[in-house]
Order: structure tokens, then C-alpha cells, then sequence
């Protein structure tokens, strides 16, 4: 198993919201917006209950005060206040041209506290006119309105109060014993005191109740339309329920796009950032991820971590809005059914802490095993032909399918869990509104609740539970996120062990002629046990060609790849004309080297866009020359578009020795003043090997070349030939040399040429 650096789950979402650090304009947007839509969508229940309760039961009457009444409805709600009262309301009315008492200022202050004086003295003027209502209300709903239970009946203990009130009271009998002096202010007052106080709890819903038939009783005897009353107010509480329906769905629509945009900035943000570092990645740090892990990092990884950002701004924000807004208002109802919402929340977080516990290690899983089929895959789809040849399809779908059904079976966990979670809320917000309705459908009953405030209770309690459900399905989302987000910060916090010195030398090479030193360089692979190069001294000069050889994993590659940096030396130096290359910036050290892979890379595009690779300052000309002492020229022009023919991904529609020929053409367009060839030559044909490297000679002639080969016949006549065994140089000199000195080299030679080839070629005899 590889080791990664490790990042503390506990800054992770802290992370996630530093990539939002620079969006902070849009998520200022989207906060106002999500407000906005909050307000809207807390208000709307309220507008419900208004419009059941005032609009319907209410018959549209909204305030207790009526705006107009008269003269004797005046006089009978004045019997029931005292002297304060009585100076308010009348200050409050004035009588008008029709003898009716009308309202002096509508809509203003002045209402709101005769909503608050008015109504006492219009529940007992409401149930002093109808016996009836005043039966039921002490009487649990006897039918007849039998006398004997009315609400009346206990008012002939009040002191000083001669007359028999326990039988058929109504309001003219009150006005005819206050006329005859048989009732004065005080008792009237203490009649109100004690009604009231047998009503208890019920008193603001039966204010709310009685009130409104007054009204409308006292409206429709002063000849105002009721109906067309009773429309105005549905229609204007509905006009307003409706505007607040379309700003809500104006600011979902805009959140939606201000956060798919952001998110995708973001996406696009984390993909630039992970690109750029793994491409200051030296080979040590490569090495460290897979290519299908990096794979994954880059793009899975990145879009799970977007797609959470998204539902961030649209859930995580507009969520405790939400449920604060909605606690508030269910505060304000003063329903008594607020421990049913403390249970709800209680029972949710129980079972997001139990369903997280369980799936939170398996996302951690999911990420590596997706890795893994990510490898798998890979594998088998470059390696298609090597599997074909020997018969391995059966074995590479067993390894393939169980992969995936290791996958499969991780996800399908996963997903059944999750999918546990939304049959449990719904069953738990049923059960929520079961309760609501049962405990409230109490309260409406004796009194104490109005049908309106039961309907918005529910729709609060659905609001705030609904909260809670999105900050559940964030936290669905929100572990596989944070593993995704894990796996994209170890590539970004993960040291590029290569990078450039502070003090750079670039100045010292502006006309650099090649000249590479090797001084007692070591080299050892991270975490290895041994170096894989030891103590190498040799001198590389201009207009000379240096050739290593060796065994199979002597490091004659490893050593190429020190000098352009994909590694840095153990110990010891390389140096460029006398300057370290680790004293050189990377862009300037690379652009005196064309480099040419053991494998012959090529990009998806053309011909021409692959050779020219080195930058567009390669002129067609230079291109051509290039091609022509790549001996690719001949194969080029047999294509029907020449230069403008496609190449694909990674060069699989030209040959092998084609794909080297068009890598050695890249290198030699660009001119570099060091040339170093990875084995580069071993795809080709003896004639085409021979006649290439005649041209090559001649156009590099200035150049330092070092060659790694596998064949003599490569390198017989280079100026110097490097002879590796085990990491360290066991020979250097020309072939005839080495042949005479180094028996390592005599036995590479021996391998590959025949005796006369040997006494042929400069060989000893």
C-alpha cells in the first residue's frame, strides 16, 4: 500500500470552504437571495392561517375594532369598561352625518388599541345577546342552551347585586336594570371580571371568535356587503401569498444559478490547482500516487467535491435560515405543542449520528476501491494485445469483475443504508403531523386553539423539520465530499521535492555549450534501501557522442533522468558548463535538453503539432530537416494529408519504430545544445538506425549526445562509451578500449557479435 500524507479529517470542511474564499461576492448574493426566500417562504403560513381563520371563519372581519357601528352597539360596549377605557374609545370614535360612531383614524395605532380594549366588552355584548353561545360555553356544548348552565349563571353572588341573573339574561335586561338604577359601573365591571375569568384559557380564542360575528352582525345592520367584504380580504391575502410566491421562486432560481456557476468556477478552480501541482511533480512524487489514483483525484474527486459546494449554498445556508425562522414562529403561536418539534429534532440527529457511524468508513472505501477498478481498468485496456496473445481474457475479466463487484458491493452498502434514511424521515414527519393534528385537534376543541393556527403550527413544524432534512441529506452527501476532498488536498499540500533555488544562475548559461559533469553523483529511490547509483564521475562534452551501456536495470535510465532533473542526486553534483544544475531554474536547464523516451510519446493532433512540440518558434523548415534526419519524411509523405495527418491518443495508429522516428524528429526541431536518447534507437531497422544516426551526426555535430542503448552496433563508434554494472561504472572509453579493459563489455559484445564482426569493427584480435 502506498503512504500518503496525511490531512486531519477536522480541517477538511474548513477546507472545502477556503476554496469558496475567493467567491465571496456571489455567496453574498446567494445569502441575501436565501433570506429573501426564507422570509417569503415563513410568511406564507402565516397568510394561510389568516385566511382560514380570518377569511373564511372570520368572514373577513380582521379586527376586533369595527370600523363603523351604531350608536346602541356604541352604548352597550361602553357598560362593560371603566373610566379609561371609556375616554380611549371615546377619543378613538366620533359620531358621523349617518348617527353611526365611526373610527377616527383607520389603520393606524389607533386600531391596534382598540383591538386590544374592545375585546372583553364584545365578548360579553356578543354573549349577552346570544344566550345560546354563553350556554355552550359552560355547558360543553349542551344543545337548547338550557339557562341553568350558562356562564351567567354564578354573576348573582356579586355584591350589592339584588336582581336574579341566573335565568334568561340577556343585553336589554342589563340596559333596563342600568336604567333603573337596579346595576351601576361597578358591578357592571365585576360582571365582566368574573365572565371573564371563567372563560380562563379560552379567552383570546373566544375573543377571536365572538368578535368577528359582531362585527359582522353590526356591519351587515348598518348595510355593508359582507361578501363582497369577505372577497376583498381571500383576494388581497391571496394577491399577497401569491407575490410572495413568485419572489421565492425568483430567488430559488436565481440561487440555483449563482451556485452552479460558482461551483463550477470552483470545479474548474481545484482542477487548474491539481494540474499545475502534479506537473511540478518530480518522478519521486509520481511515483508516490498511481496515474489511475491521480486520475480519479482529478476528475471524480474534484466533481464530487463541486457538486457538494453546490448543495452547500443551497442547503447548508438556507437550512438553519429555515429552522430558526420557523422556531421563532412556532414560539409565536403559543400553541403548547412545541415539545413535539424538541422530539422530532431529537429523533433525527439520533438517526444521522447511527447512519453516519455505520457508512462513514465505507465512503472512506469506496474512494480506493474506485481507484482500483480505475487501475484495473487501465491495465487491461493498454495492455489489450499482450493479454490476447496469451489467452488471459478469461483471467482479466475474472480480475476486472471483481473489482467492480468489490465496488459494486461497497456502493450497494452504502446506498441501502442511505436509502433506509428517507423511508425513516417520512415516516417520522407522518408521525410528527399525526401528533400535531391529534394534540391540536384538543385544543381546537376546547378552545384554546383557532383551526388557522393549527394549520400553520403544521406548517412550521414541517418547515423546521424540513431543515433538518436537508442538513440530512448534506450530511449523505458530505462524508464522501470530505474523503474526496482529502485525496485532493494530499496532492495539494504534498512537497515537490524539485523546484527551483532561490538564487538562480540562468545568466551564467545565456550562451551555454554543454559541457555535463558527473562529480561522485549517488543516487537512491525514495524509501529504498540501497542506492540505485553509486559514486559516477565521467565528463560529457560538447561535439562528442557519450553512449552507456549495461545490463537490464544496471540504471543507464535512472541516470539520464538526473540530468533534467526528473530526480535530484543523493549526493555529489551535475553540472552544466561548471554550473549545478540544481543552481538553474527548471525552464532554463529543460530548454537546453531534447529529450528523447525510452517509449516514444505522442500527443493526440498531428504530425505537425507533435514535432513542433517544443513551442510554435519551430519553423516549418526546421520542422522538415527535423523530419528528414528522423528518416520519418519518406513514411509522411505517404499519408494523404503529410504533416496535417492525425495522430492519436498516445500514437497507437502509427508503428513503434514510426512513434520513435516522429519523438526523435521532436527533439532535433528543437535545437538543443544537449540531446539525450533513453534507448530511443532500439525500434528501428539496422538500415534505418544507421542512416539516421549518419544525419543525426552531422546535424548535432556542436551538440553534447549521450545515447542509452542495448546494442553495440548503436554505439561503436561513439567518442566515449559508459559501461554500467549494479549502479556503478565499471569502464569507460571507446569500443576498441573497452574491449581490451573491460571485461563487462567484452561479454555484452561477444552476446551480440560474431567473431568477425568483432575483428571487423575495431575489436581486438
Amino acid at each position: 500500500m502506498k503512504e500518503y500524507r496525511c490531512v486531519k479529517e477536522d480541517f477538511i470542511l474548513f477546507r472545502i470552504f477556503k476554496y469558496l474564499k475567493g467567491f465571496s461576492l456571489p455567496i453574498i448574493t446567494i445569502i441575501v437571495l436565501l433570506v429573501t426566500q426564507a422570509y417569503c417562504d415563513l410568511a406564507l403560513p402565516q397568510y394561510m392561517s389568516d385566511l382560514v381563520d380570518v377569511g373564511i371563519t372570520g368572514m373577513g372581519i380582521e379586527n376586533i375594532a369595527p370600523d363603523e357601528m351604531r350608536a346602541e352597539t356604541y352604548e352597550s360596549l361602553r357598560l362593560f369598561m371603566d373610566d379609561s377605557e371609556k375616554a380611549a374609545f371615546e377619543q378613538a370614535y366620533a359620531l358621523n352625518a349617518d348617527g353611526h360612531y365611526e373610527m377616527r383614524q383607520k389603520d393606524s395605532p389607533m386600531t391596534e388599541a382598540m383591538n386590544g380594549l374592545l375585546g372583553e366588552p364584545m365578548v360579553m355584548v356578543s354573549l349577552l345577546s346570544n344566550p345560546e353561545q354563553a350556554a355552550m360555553l359552560n355547558g360543553g356544548g349542551s344543545e337548547g342552551g338550557d339557562s341553568e348552565s350558562s356562564v351567567f349563571a354564578g354573576l348573582s353572588d356579586i355584591p350589592g347585586l339584588s336582581m336574579d341573573l341566573s335565568k334568561d339574561l340577556s343585553m336589554d335586561m342589563i340596559k333596563e336594570a342600568t336604567a333603573a338604577g337596579m346595576m351601576d359601573a361597578a358591578m357592571l365591571l365585576d360582571m365582566r371580571v368574573t365572565v371573564i375569568t371563567l372563560l380562563g384559557d379560552m379567552k383570546e380564542t373566544i375573543i377571536e371568535q365572538l368578535a368577528p360575528a359582531l362585527v359582522s352582525a353590526e356591519y351587515e345592520a348598518i348595510g355593508t356587503d359582507m361578501a363582497s367584504l369577505q372577497m376583498d380580504y381571500i383576494l388581497s391575502k391571496g394577491g399577497v401569498m401569491i407575490l410572495f410566491a413568485l419572489a421565492m421562486m425568483l430567488s430559488t432560481i436565481l440561487v440555483g444559478l449563482l451556485a452552479a456557476k460558482t461551483g463550477g468556477k470552483l470545479g474548474l478552480n481545484l482542477r487548474k490547482k491539481v494540474f499545475r501541482k502534479v506537473i511540478s511533480f518530480s518522478n519521486a512524487e509520481i511515483d508516490q500516487f498511481s496515474t489511475a489514483s491521480l486520475i480519479t483525484r482529478s476528475t471524480n474527486d474534484i466533481q464530487q467535491v463541486q457538486f457538494v459546494s453546490i448543495m452547500m449554498l443551497r442547503m447548508i445556508i438556507y437550512a438553519p435560515i429555515l429552522g430558526i425562522g420557523g422556531v421563532i414562529k412556532v414560539a409565536g403561536t403559543q400553541t403548547g405543542m412545541g415539545w413535539i418539534i424538541g422530539v422530532a429534532v431529537g429523533c433525527i440527529m439520533v438517526i444521522v449520528a447511527v447512519l453516519l457511524t455505520v457508512t462513514m468508513p465505507r465512503f472512506n472505501k469506496m474512494q480506493i476501491l474506485l481507484d482500483r477498478l480505475n487501475l484495473v481498468s487501465r491495465e487491461i485496456l493498454t495492455g489489450t494485445p499482450v493479454i490476447r496473445a496469451f489467452s488471459r481474457e478469461k483471467y482479466e475479466e475474472k480480475r476486472f469483475d471483481k473489482a467492480s463487484t468489490d465496488l459494486m458491493k461497497n456502493q450497494l452498502f452504502v446506498n441501502r443504508v442511505m436509502a433506509l434514511m428517507m423511508p425513516l424521515m417520512m415516516l417520522l414527519m407522518n408521525a410528527i403531523t399525526l401528533a400535531i393534528v391529534w394534540f391540536g385537534a384538543q385544543g381546537v376543541d376546547l378552545g384554546t386553539m383557532m383551526v388557522g393556527d393549527l394549520m400553520a403550527f403544521i406548517s412550521y413544524t414541517m418547515q423546521i423539520v424540513m431543515s433538518f432534512l436537508m442538513l440530512t441529506m448534506m450530511s449523505i452527501m458530505l462524508p464522501r465530499a470530505l474523503v474526496a476532498a482529502k485525496r485532493i488536498d494530499e496532492i495539494l499540500v504534498t512537497e515537490v521535492t524539485i523546484h527551483d533555488s532561490r538564487n538562480v544562475r540562468d545568466e551564467q548559461l545565456a550562451d551555454a555549450s554543454g559541457t555535463i559533469e558527473f562529480a561522485d553523483v549517488s543516487f537512491r529511490y525514495p524509501n529504498a534501501d540501497e542506492d540505485a547509483l553509486e559514486h559516477l564521475t565521467f565528463t560529457a562534452k560538447p561535439g562528442e557522442t557519450t553512449a552507456i551501456i549495461g545490463s537490464t536495470g544496471c540504471g543507464k535510465s535512472t541516470l539520464l533522468h538526473l540530468i533534467p532533473r526528473f530526480y535530484d542526486v543523493t549526493r555529489g553534483r551535475i553540472t552544466i558548463d561548471g554550473v549545478d544544475i540544481r543552481e538553474l531554474s527548471q525552464q532554463k536547464l529543460r530548454s537546453l535538453i531534447g529529450f528523447v523516451p525510452q517509449k516514444g510519446v505522442l500527443f493526440s493532433g498531428n504530425i505537425t503539432s507533435n514535432i513542433k512540440f517544443a513551442g510554435d518558434w519551430i519553423s516549418d523548415e526546421q520542422m522538415n530537416e527535423a523530419a528528414q534526419i528522423a528518416q520519418a519524411r519518406e513514411f509522411i509523405e505517404e499519408k494523404p494529408e503529410k504533416f496535417e495527418s492525425e495522430i492519436s491518443q498516445g500514437g497507437t495508429n502509427v508503428s513503434g519504430g514510426q512513434r520513435q522516428r516522429l519523438s526523435i524528429a521532436r527533439a532535433i526541431a528543437k535545437q538543443a545544445k544537449i540531446f539525450l536518447f533513453d534507448d530511443s534507437f532500439s525500434a528501428l531497422d539496422y538500415k534505418t538506425d544507421v542512416t539516421l544516426r549518419k544525419a543525426l551526426h552531422q546535424k548535432v555535430r556542436e551538440a553534447t549526445v549521450i545515447i542509452v542503448a542495448q546494442r553495440i552496433n548503436t554505439i561503436l563508434h561513439a567518442d566515449k562509451i559508459i559501461v554500467l554494472e549494479d549502479g556503478k561504472i565499471v569502464g569507460i572509453g571507446t569500443h576498441r578500449q573497452l574491449l581490451e579493459s573491460c571485461e563487462s563489455y567484452r561479454e555484452i559484445a561477444s552476446s551480440q557479435l560474431s567473431e568477425a564482426e568483432l575483428r571487423g569493427k575495431g575489436g581486438i584480435a
